[in-house]
C-alpha cells in the first residue's frame, strides 16, 4: 500500500491524501481521501469527510474504472503515472459522469490518446458534452461483457437512477468484485481500505442511503435482484470504505430499508426500448421529472423484463408511461399486451414516441388505455424532430403532471394535517409578487412567486417548489430576471402565469416581452425588474431556496408600489 500526502493550497486548510491498495490479482484501488469536506454538494453535510474511489484492472488489456474529482488533479495523474504507462490504457469505464467521479475524464483522454470510453449509452453523450472533444465509445448495458484476458472477463449491469441516470455496474468475474460507484457507498474518510469498524460506519452509511438511494427504492431493489446472478466478496465502491468483511449485513441492510420504503411508496413505471430512437433519453427526463414531485420510478427496458415480471409491477403502479417500441417487435408486443391486461381505471396513463421512425402507432393504444378507464396524465408525446434541449424539457414537465397527479391525495392531506390556527397565523406572513423568467437555449419558462426576500445588499433569495417546470433553469450559474408586479396592475399578469400550462407549451403566448441581456424574458407591464445570476441553492424540503446575485436592474414607474399578496392559509398559494 502506498500513501502520498500533500496540502491541496494555502488557500484552505484542507487536507487531500491519496492511498492505492491492490484488491485483487492484477486489481488496484486509487483512493482520494477528501479529510475535510463538510457538504457533498447541497445534498447534505458531511461529518467524517469522504473518499473518491477509481480502480485499474490489469490483464491482457487494462481497463480504469472512473477518475476523480477535479480537486485532485495533481495528486491522482502523479499517482496513476507511477502505476501504469497511461498511453497503453485501453478501456475507461464511466460508471456515472457525476463530476465527483468524472472530473478528470478530460485530462485522461488527453493522456491515453487510444482509450476507448465505455459506458451506458447515456453517459456517452453527457461526456461528448462534458469534454468537447472526439474520442472513441463503446456502449453498454446489462449483460455485455468485456474480455481484458488472464481471466478478468467483465460484465456490464445497468443500475439507472442509483444515483444518476447513466449509472452501470461492472463486476469482474475473476477476482468475484463488484464496481458499483455510487451505491453501497457512504461518505466516510479514514485510512481503512475496507469496511473494518462496521459500529463506526452504520450511521453514515445509513444516512448516504436515506439521502441519496431511498427516493429510488425500488431501483435498489431491482439492482440487488440483478446483482444476485453474480458471485461477489468484494463490493468495490466509489465513496467510502471498500465493502468486504461484511459484505452481506450491509446488502441486506439496504434491501430491508428498500422493502420498507416501497411498502409505502406511490410509484410510476416506464417502459422503453434503450435501443430505438430517442426514447432512453426521453425516459430519463419523463423519469427526472416523476421523481422532483417525491414519486418513485421504476425504470424497464422490453429488452430486460417478462410478462410476470411486469404483471407484478403494473399492477401496483400508480401511474404508467410507455415508449412506443418497433412495429413487429413480438417481445415488446407481448410486454404490452400484459401491461394492458393488468392496468386498472384507478391509475394514470402517458405515451410518448420514440423518435425511431417506425414506432409503433399511438393513438390506438392509447384508445384502449382510455376504455379501460386509466386518467391520461399529460397528452402523447410525438417526436418530429431530433432530441434536443426543448423535447427534454417537454418530456420532464409531462413526468412533473403525472408525478403531481399520482401524490395529489398525500398532498391535500399535508395541507389538512396542519393545525387550522398555526394555518391561519402563518398565512399574515405576506409578501410582493413577482414573475420569474428564465430562458437558457431554447428551453424558456416562468412562475409567479411571492416567496422573495433581499438577503443581501445585492442579493435574492427565491424559494422554487422542486416540481415547478422552471427549477431546471435554476442551477447555480444560471441567469434568469425578476420581474416585480405592480400594485395596481397584476391581475392579468397573476391570472396567467398561475394557470396550468401542458407540457412544453409557451408560457410567454400573448404576453408582451423584451429580452435582457441574458436573453430571459422581461415582461413589458412589469413595475421593476431586476437580473440574477444563482449563486448557491439550500435545500429545504420540497423547495430549494436560490440564492442569487443581482447584477442589473430598471424601474418602469417610479412612482408606483410592489403587488403585495395577502394570503388566508400559510400552507400553500
Amino acid at each position: 500500500m502506498v500513501i502520498l500526502l500533500q496540502e491541496e493550497s494555502q488557500k484552505t486548510s484542507h487536507r487531500l491524501t491519496i492511498q492505492t491498495a491492490n484488491i485483487g490479482e492484477d486489481s488496484t484501488a486509487i483512493r482520494c481521501l477528501d479529510w475535510d469536506r463538510e457538504r457533498f454538494d447541497i445534498e447534505f453535510s458531511l461529518k467524517n469527510g469522504t473518499t473518491y474511489n477509481s480502480f485499474i484492472i490489469q490483464g491482457e488489456k487494462t481497463a480504469l474504472i472512473d477518475t476523480s474529482h477535479r480537486k485532485f488533479e495533481s495528486l491522482y495523474l502523479e499517482t496513476i503515472k507511477d502505476l501504469m504507462d497511461l498511453s497503453t490504457l485501453d478501456y475507461l469505464i464511466i460508471s456515472h459522469t457525476e463530476p465527483d467521479h468524472s472530473g478528470l475524464v478530460k485530462e485522461i483522454l488527453e493522456l491515453a490518446p487510444n482509450v476507448t470510453v465505455i459506458g451506458a449509452k447515456v453517459a456517452i453523450k453527457f461526456l461528448q458534452d462534458m469534454v468537447h472533444q472526439p474520442f472513441k465509445s463503446q456502449m453498454v448495458k446489462s449483460g455485455d461483457k468485456l474480455d481484458l484476458g488472464n481471466g478478468h472477463e467483465l460484465e456490464f449491469l445497468s443500475a439507472p437512477n442509483l444515483h444518476w441516470p447513466d449509472t452501470i455496474f461492472t463486476y469482474d468475474q475473476k477476482i468475484h468484485t463488484l464496481f458499483t460507484c455510487d451505491a453501497f457507498g457512504m461518505h466516510y474518510c479514514d485510512d481503512y481500505t475496507y469496511d473494518e469498524e462496521p459500529d463506526l460506519l452504520r450511521e453514515d452509511f445509513q444516512y448516504y442511503y436515506d439521502c441519496l438511494m431511498s427516493p429510488n427504492a425500488r431501483s435498489v431493489l431491482a439492482a440487488i435482484k440483478r446483482m444476485n446472478s453474480f458471485d461477489i466478496n468484494l463490493i468495490a465502491t466509489g465513496h467510502g470504505p471498500l465493502l468486504k468483511h461484511f459484505l452481506s449485513d450491509w446488502v441486506n441492510s439496504y434491501q430491508q430499508w428498500s422493502e420498507a420504503q416501497t411498502k409505502t411508496q406511490t410509484y410510476g413505471v416506464v417502459f422503453y426500448s434503450s435501443e430505438y430512437g430517442y426514447s432512453e433519453d426521453i425516459t430519463r427526463a419523463i423519469a427526472l421529472g416523476m421523481e422532483k414531485t417525491g414519486i418513485g420510478v421504476e425504470l424497464l427496458e422490453y429488452e430486460e423484463i417478462d410478462t410476470t415480471e411486469t404483471r407484478e409491477i403494473v399492477s401496483q403502479a400508480g401511474g404508467i408511461v410507455i415508449g412506443m417500441p418497433r412495429q413487429n417487435d413480438v417481445r415488446s408486443h407481448a410486454i404490452l399486451s400484459t401491461i394492458l391486461a393488468s392496468a386498472h381505471p384507478k391509475q394514470a396513463i402517458g405515451l410518448f414516441e420514440t423518435g425511431g421512425w417506425q414506432d409503433e402507432p399511438i393513438y390506438p393504444l392509447r384508445n384502449k388505455f382510455q376504455e379501460i378507464g386509466l386518467t391520461e396524465a399529460f397528452p402523447p408525446i410525438l417526436i418530429k424532430e431530433t432530441f434536443n434541449p426543448t423535447i427534454a424539457q417537454w418530456a420532464e414537465e409531462a413526468g412533473v403532471d403525472l408525478g403531481q397527479w399520482l401524490s395529489r391525495n398525500e398532498n391535500v392531506k399535508k395541507m389538512k394535517s396542519l393545525d387550522n390556527s398555526l394555518d391561519k397565523a402563518l398565512g399574515r406572513l405576506c409578501g410582493g409578487l413577482y414573475i420569474i423568467t428564465a430562458m437558457k437555449g431554447d428551453v424558456s419558462s416562468a412562475m409567479l412567486a411571492s416567496w422573495v426576500i433581499q438577503a443581501t445588499p445585492l442579493g435574492v433569495a427565491i424559494a422554487v417548489a422542486k416540481d415547478r417546470a422552471i427549477e431546471s433553469l435554476l442551477k447555480v450559474g444560471d441567469k434568469f430576471v425578476l420581474n416585480v408586479l405592480e400594485e395596481d396592475n397584476y391581475q392579468g399578469l397573476m391570472k396567467h402565469f398561475l394557470k396550468r400550462f401542458a407540457p412544453g407549451q409557451d408560457r410567454f403566448e400573448g404576453i408582451k416581452t423584451y429580452q435582457s441581456s441574458s436573453g430571459s424574458p422581461i415582461l413589458a407591464e412589469a413595475l421593476a425588474y431586476m437580473e440574477c445570476q444563482v449563486e448557491s441553492r439550500q435545500d429545504c424540503h420540497d423547495h430549494w431556496i436560490v440564492y442569487s446575485k443581482v447584477e442589473n436592474g430598471r424601474v418602469a414607474h417610479p412612482e408606483a408600489k410592489t403587488a403585495v399578496h395577502h394570503r388566508k392559509v400559510g400552507n400553500h398559494y
